[in-house]
């Protein structure tokens, strides 16, 4: 992916958030990487499960750039274990399959992660995933697939059902010209964010690549299918997705077996988990978690 043109991108040693630990899970015959982090105590309240977008991994929720950023530390302090996955494709499954998975193949597998998760762990009262970019076309594909009925919500940032543009994929990630699409203003953005994203960055594979562009085709079936609560939350500056009061009032039409909130981020563009106001939405994330747990009478398990 290009770089050239992005101030301070020489090499950044990985780095995680104290207490958290890398993860490998057996996903059905497939392993899938990952990080991980439980709370002080003896059990979790519940699990707080981070799908990443396309070209990006699992650290994307654990960045580096300021202390407030990381999802995983700030979860971890309100009680909560939090597993941010590597999805099929990318990190150590990148070897086994490296075409990658069609959308249905990646829940497929995503169930089978925590299966194996819930064997080894305690979850609590269940699964929230969230989720950002193509990572909410997974996670809104597992959760109409969930026959078990553990994932408890969706809450998914950058990530729409109808594209802004028609034109191709615009240049790699860290490219200056992509900054309209990944990014927004550097003012939205810790000093060194960019040089401590690149550890963050993955080629997309082929096959998730040739399904970029038909999820407004396959959105209406899966969004029928979703049963749980389910908040979206768009940038001020996300320019990936159409966000329109029409065109939010028929992304919530199509959920209609479930409860769906929108929320706007202020200052933030697309890659709201590495921006200033990650806190805020994680902060806010997690008290949509709380909301849903209040409505179990689970609130202070």
């Amino acid at each position: 992916m290009g770089t050239q043109g992005i101030p301070g991108l020489e090499r950044a040693c990985a780095a995680r958030t104290a207490g958290v630990t890398d993860i490998t899970l057996d996903a059905g015959g497939i392993t899938l990487s990952g990080l991980h982090i439980e709370p002080p105590g003896p059990s979790p309240r519940a699990v707080v499960v981070a799908v990443h977008g396309g070209g990006m991994t699992a650290g994307y929720f654990d960045g580096q750039a300021h202390p407030s950023v990381s999802l995983l530390g700030l979860g971890a302090s309100l009680g909560f274990s939090v597993l941010s996955l590597d999805r099929p494709g990318y990190g150590r499954s990148a070897r086994e399959i490296p075409h990658g998975q069609s959308l249905t193949e990646q829940a497929a597998t995503l169930h089978a992660a925590l299966d194996d998760y819930a064997r080894r762990f305690p979850t609590g009262s269940g699964f929230l995933l969230v989720a950002h970019s193509f990572g909410g076309k997974v996670a809104l594909t597992a959760a109409a697939g969930d026959e078990r009925g553990r994932i408890i919500g969706l809450d998914i940032s950058g990530c729409g059902h109808r594209y802004a543009t028609d034109s191709e994929e615009p240049p790699g990630i860290l490219a200056r010209e992509s900054w309209k699409w990944h990014w927004g203003p550097l003012r939205l953005y810790p000093p060194n964010s960019f040089r401590f994203s690149r550890d963050l960055l993955a080629p997309m594979p082929p096959v998730e690549e040739e399904e970029l562009r038909q999820w407004s085709a396959f959105f209406p079936a899966v969004a029928a299918q979703v049963r749980v609560p389910v908040r979206f939350t768009f940038a001020e500056y996300e320019n990936w997705w159409l966000h329109d009061a029409d065109t939010l009032a028929d992304l919530t039409a199509h959920l209609r077996g479930a409860a769906v909130t929108v929320h706007r981020q202020p200052d933030a563009g697309h890659n709201i988990s590495l921006g200033w106001a990650a806190r805020s939405y994680h902060l806010r994330v997690l008290a949509f978690l709380e909301e849903l747990l209040a409505r179990r009478g689970q609130a202070g398990a």
